[in-house]
C-alpha cells in the first residue's frame, strides 16, 4: 500500500508559475499592433485631404452669411460685391461705372445739340404752327401735325412735308438713340367707306408711313425704331373744340433718353 501512493506522486507534474508570460506577450503584441494603427493613421494622404477640404469649403459657401454683403458661413465677401480699388484721392473707382457715365454724357450733349437744332430749323423756316419740340423725360419730342403731314382721314404722306422729314432724317443718321414714332388722332368717327375702319387703324397708319419714309426714303437702319397707334386715347387738349382737335392730330417722334 505504501509503495503505490509513493509512486503515484512521484509522477504528478509540478506547478507551472510562468503563465503569466502568456499574457504579457498577448499585451505587447496588442500594443505593437496599436502603435502601428496610430503611425498609419498619422500618414496625411494629399489627394484626400484636398479633396475634403473642397467639399467642406462648398458647404460653408453654400449656406447662408450671417455677415452682411456676404457668402456663406465664412462670411467672405463675392467678388462681385467687393470693394473695387480706390484711386489717389481715396475714392472708389470702377471702370465700367466710369465708361457708362462718360457714355451718358455724350448721349445726353448728343440730345442737347438735337434739341438745339430743330428748334433753329423751326424758327428759320417758319414752322411753330405744325412742329413742335420739347425737352422731356423720356428724351428730345417732336410733335408733327397732321395739317402738313396727311390729308383728312389719309395716311399717305403729302409732298410738303418731305422737307422737314429730310431735315430729320439726316439728324438721326448721327444718333445710336432708339427713336419712337407715336400717330395720334382725335376723337371724331372715321367716314365710312374708307382706307381705314377706325382712329385705331388710321394713326397706326400713319405712325407707319413717316416709319417707311424713314427707313425705305431715308435709309435709317430699321432696327433704331419703334412705332404705335393710339388713336384718340392719348389727347393732349380736350377735343372740344376744332383747334384742340387739331392739336390731337399728330404724329410725335421721340428720340429716346436712356434711363438707367
Amino acid at each position: 500500500m505504501r509503495r503505490s501512493r509513493r509512486r503515484s506522486g512521484r509522477s504528478e507534474a509540478p506547478e507551472s508559475h510562468d503563465r503569466w508570460l502568456i499574457t504579457y506577450a498577448d499585451l505587447i503584441t496588442l500594443l505593437m499592433i496599436f502603435f502601428v494603427i496610430l503611425y498609419a493613421m498619422s500618414q496625411l494622404d494629399m489627394k484626400k485631404y484636398e479633396v475634403l477640404a473642397q467639399s467642406l469649403t462648398f458647404e460653408f459657401r453654400k449656406a447662408d452669411s450671417i455677415l452682411e454683403e456676404g457668402s456663406g458661413l465664412t462670411g467672405a465677401l463675392d467678388k462681385a460685391q467687393q470693394p473695387k480699388p480706390a484711386d489717389t484721392s481715396g475714392k472708389v473707382t470702377d471702370p465700367d461705372e466710369e465708361r457708362r457715365k462718360a457714355e451718358k454724357v455724350q448721349m445726353e450733349r448728343e440730345l442737347q445739340d438735337l434739341l438745339r437744332v430743330i428748334q433753329s430749323y423751326i424758327k428759320d423756316n417758319h414752322l411753330e404752327s405744325l412742329v413742335f419740340v420739347a425737352d422731356t423725360p423720356k428724351g428730345i419730342a417732336i410733335r408733327l401735325s397732321d395739317q402738313f403731314l396727311f390729308d383728312l382721314g389719309k395716311a399717305d404722306l403729302k409732298t410738303n412735308s418731305k422737307p422737314v422729314l429730310n431735315k430729320l432724317a439726316s439728324l438721326f443718321k448721327q444718333l445710336d438713340n432708339t427713336i419712337s414714332i407715336e400717330g395720334h388722332t382725335d376723337n371724331l368717327p372715321i367716314q365710312e367707306g374708307g382706307e381705314f375702319q377706325d382712329n385705331w387703324g388710321l394713326s397706326a397708319g400713319r405712325s407707319l408711313s413717316v416709319l417707311r419714309y424713314f427707313v425705305d426714303g431715308a435709309k435709317i437702319d430699321p432696327t433704331k425704331f419703334e412705332i404705335a397707334g393710339y388713336g384718340d386715347t392719348r389727347p393732349v387738349a380736350p377735343n372740344t373744340t376744332e383747334a384742340n382737335r387739331q392739336k390731337n392730330r399728330r404724329v410725335e417722334i421721340t428720340v429716346m433718353r436712356i434711363v438707367e
